[in-house]
Parts: C-alpha cells; sequence; structure tokens
C-alpha cells in the first residue's frame, strides 16, 4: 500500500467516523429530560427501518420515506413512511382504508375495532393492537435492489467494454473486475471445487461475492443511516440456505455415502459417525449465516459504543480517545467488508466441492 493510498483510507474512515459521531449525537440534542440510553441509540442504527434519516435542521429529521405496504384486516393498505412523522413510540396514528395502523420500535400494529390510542403492558407489549402482514419495503430491502442495480450496471458495462475491445485488453471499469473475477476463479473456484466442474458454480459465486462486499460497503457510508444489510440475519439465512439447498442437490453418491455409511472404518465407528455428520449437513449453513451477521454487526456496535462514550462521561474530553478509537475499529470494518465477502464464498465453494468430489480408488 503506497503512502497516497494510506492517507486517501485514513481521510476517508476519518469522514466516516465524524459522520457516525454525528449520528449518535442526533440522538441526544434536545433531549435534556431524558437520560442518554447508549442501547436504545445504537439498536436505533443498526436495525432496518422504514426510511433513510439524512440530517436534523431546525431540530426536524429530514428523511427520505418508503412506501408502507400492509395487508391488515381491510385487505391491501399503502402509505408512505412519512405518515408516522419520524414517530416510533406508537403515539401517531395513521388511518388507512378504515383501519388505524401506529410504528412502535420500528414493528408496524394495526389497533383493534374501537381502540382510540394504544396500549402497552409491562413490557411494552401492545396489548390492543395485532401485526398485520407487512410486506413494506424498508430500507434494506431498497438498498439491496440498489445493489443488484449496480452489480448489473458494472458486469454489463463490463461486458460491453469487452465487445467493443478489439485487443481484448480490458479499459475502464473492466480493468478493475477483471482482476477480481479471475481472483474468483483462480483462487476460490478451481481450488475448491476442481478443474472440471467449477464452472457451472462461477456465476452463483460472483454474485455472492459482488453481492455480500457491496452490501457490506453501503453499510460503512453514514448517509444510508444503518442500510445495513448484511447484519440482519434474514439475509444471512438466504444466502446460507442458498448454499445448503445447492449443495444438499448436487451432492453425489460418494458424498451421501461419507455421511450415512462412512466408507472405511468399522460399523459401531459408522454408527457413531453418521448422527454427527447429519448434525454437520445444517450446522455448515448455521455457521455461514451466524459468522458474516455477527462480524458485519460488531463492527457498527462497537464504533457506535465508543462513540457513545463521550455523552455517557459528559465531557468532551474523552472524545479524543473516542474518535481514535473508532478510527482504529472502522479502517478494520474497511478491510472486513472484502474479507467476509471472500470468506462467504470460500466456504460456499468449499461445500459444493465436498458435495460433488468423486471418490478416491
Amino acid at each position: 500500500m503506497t503512502l497516497n493510498t494510506f492517507k486517501n483510507a485514513l481521510f476517508s474512515a476519518l469522514f466516516l467516523v465524524i459522520s457516525f459521531a454525528g449520528y449518535a449525537t442526533e440522538d441526544t440534542e434536545n433531549k435534556d429530560d431524558k437520560e442518554f440510553n447508549a442501547k436504545e441509540m445504537i439498536l436505533h442504527h443498526v436495525k432496518d427501518a422504514y426510511g433513510f434519516e439524512i440530517i436534523e435542521w431546525n431540530n426536524e429529521p429530514v428523511s427520505i420515506p418508503l412506501p408502507v405496504i400492509l395487508w391488515a384486516d381491510n385487505g391491501l393498505t399503502t402509505f408512505m413512511s412519512s405518515a408516522f412523522h419520524h414517530d416510533d413510540s406508537g403515539n401517531t396514528i395513521v388511518e388507512k382504508n378504515g383501519g388505524k395502523f401506529v410504528k412502535l420500535h420500528e414493528k408496524i400494529y394495526q389497533l383493534n375495532k374501537g381502540e382510540t390510542a394504544i396500549v402497552l403492558d409491562q413490557e411494552h407489549h401492545p396489548t390492543n393492537a395485532t401485526k398485520p402482514l407487512n410486506f413494506s419495503i424498508t430500507r434494506n430491502v431498497f438498498m439491496m435492489w440498489v445493489s443488484v442495480a449496480l452489480i448489473l450496471l458494472i458486469f454489463l458495462t463490463t461486458a460491453k467494454s469487452y465487445k467493443k475491445s478489439k485487443d481484448g485488453v480490458p479499459k475502464g471499469i473492466a480493468g478493475f473486475i477483471e482482476p477480481l473475477v479471475l481472483f474468483v476463479r483462480d483462487e476460490i473456484a478451481r481450488p475448491m471445487i476442481g478443474e472440471h466442474k467449477y464452472k457451472k458454480y462461477m456465476p452463483y459465486l460472483l454474485t455472492v461475492f459482488f453481492f455480500i462486499w457491496i452490501n457490506n460497503i453501503f453499510g460503512l457510508i453514514p448517509i444510508f443511516n444503518g442500510a445495513n444489510v448484511s447484519g440482519n440475519i434474514a439475509f444471512t439465512m438466504t444466502l446460507a440456505l442458498v448454499t445448503f439447498i445447492i449443495t444438499t442437490v448436487k451432492g453425489n453418491k460418494n458424498y451421501w455415502k461419507h455421511i450415512f455409511w462412512m466408507p472405511g472404518v468399522p460399523v459401531p465407528m459408522k454408527l457413531f459417525l453418521a448422527p454427527i455428520e447429519i448434525i454437520g449437513m445444517f450446522v455448515k449453513p448455521l455457521s455461514l449465516m451466524i459468522r458474516l451477521f455477527a462480524n458485519i454487526t460488531a463492527g457498527h456496535i462497537i464504533i457506535l459504543a465508543l462513540m457513545s462514550l463521550i455523552f455517557i462521561f459528559e465531557t468532551v474530553w474523552i472524545s479524543p480517545v473516542s474518535i481514535l478509537f473508532s478510527l482504529f475499529i472502522l479502517i478494520i470494518e474497511i478491510i472486513v467488508t472484502a474479507i467476509q465477502a471472500y470468506i462467504f464464498t470460500v466456504l460456499s465453494a468449499l461445500y459444493f466441492g465436498m458435495a460433488t468430489e468423486e471418490a478416491h480408488h
């Protein structure tokens, strides 16, 4: 890494840290009557939401609303998330299609008939409202669409660049993408799956690698205010499930034989190993799911927790320590965005290779 590259990375990370600090400050300004709650602030910025809060202007948040799509008692109900007026306490009631809806802790409830306000129990759960079927476009869903559009744009542009190139030398964005594609092919697919079978898995491996990497990068940009797709357990579970399905469907006779009746060992040991191998079939996708989710989420939580120290100790003298440590963690996070995409792709390729490996004689 050259000195200029390091300077640019350091400057970018410092800008992101200051931006994170700004978002942490938003939850503390003009709330003198309320004690600062670090846990509440961190969860607010990490979990999914129904819009993008860009900045606060004149004590009012400026945001980009997203569509709320519900299947309620009276059928399909749609409206924009701005109808809640940034209220997440359940006090704002939105009346649409004959129903009354409130938003509480980023969850939407429909009030029972005849109710005019939400009632909460001791655990802060609603007692007079139910959850409708929710098909809303949250910021994580929106950012996944943006990622898909960006991937299509990148690869269609790259393909067009190759068609126009007379000498076959990649130009423009193709010059950046080609080494990455070759890296996935030569360092991941070929060694893990095998020379004769890797090609059929390349589209999936490339898609997973770039999809996770791009979403991880978006999760570090504060303007998206917590659009942390890879930090959503449902997202990582879906990717792990797809890997599990491909591994199970493509598993050959040798693969299943090693699971249910391990060759080359005594019969008592076969009976002992079979349950372990069967459990291992489901542990593999679980490890994929949890590893990606935990590593991405942990970095965001650590950065916000370090920023919270300024407000917990209620002094600016702690700010240099918080910013420097946050800067260090964020530089690591920038590296982790690519590492986690690489690890998920490597392990997926490894499972495919194990499932398609032929018996050795």
